[in-house]
């Protein structure tokens, strides 16, 4: 599938129009509901298949944001065969208490993965959570980049961010 096409896809199936609330706290007339193109399989193989060439070589893990990344980085995961790390917003209270699931990431190369970024405020947050467990981060992916240039909390983190379509490429797919 093309990347054109690809985009017009994600646009049809998760382009919604009226009044809503961003997670980074602005008001948006316009909103990607990315569980729609999350839980269409054909889509996220086809998301998969276009994010795998963005991983950076010497990747050892991806690291799956809770919890639109899950999924993401699960087919990802599945494409390229590097395996997937959870990362919770906080170390869940039972258990092994950990706020990043899977093999141990002290030393290992993570590349973060994430389904729709605005501010990457959230990004920022487990990034410092996990290379206080040791992990080394430079890399973070997403499907959509709505940031529109305002990537200062990604880069004040030292990453990189890496998008398959940016909000502008999706709308004029979906014009097309």
């Amino acid at each position: 599938m093309s990347k054109q096409f690809l985009a017009k896809k994600i646009y049809d199936c998760a382009h919604l129009t009226g009044e809503f609330l961003l997670r980074s706290g602005k008001k948006s007339n316009e909103y990607f509901d990315k569980y729609q193109f999350e839980s269409d399989p054909s889509l996220l193989r086809e998301i998969a298949k276009g994010l795998a060439p963005l991983v950076p070589k010497g990747t050892d893990y991806l690291g799956a944001l809770e919890m639109g990344g899950i999924p993401i980085a699960t087919a990802i995961s599945l494409e390229t065969g590097i395996p997937v790390i959870f990362v919770r917003r906080a170390a869940k209270e039972y258990g092994t208490c950990k706020f990043a699931e899977g093999p141990p990431i002290k030393g290992k190369r993570l590349t973060l993965i994430e389904d729709v970024i605005t501010t990457g405020g959230q990004v920022a947050i487990s990034c410092a959570d996990l290379r206080s467990d040791g992990a080394v981060i430079e890399h973070v992916l997403c499907v959509i980049d709505r940031s529109e240039g305002d990537t200062a909390k990604i880069e004040g983190a030292g990453l990189r961010l890496h998008a398959l379509f940016t909000m502008a490429e999706l709308k004029t797919a979906g014009r097309s």
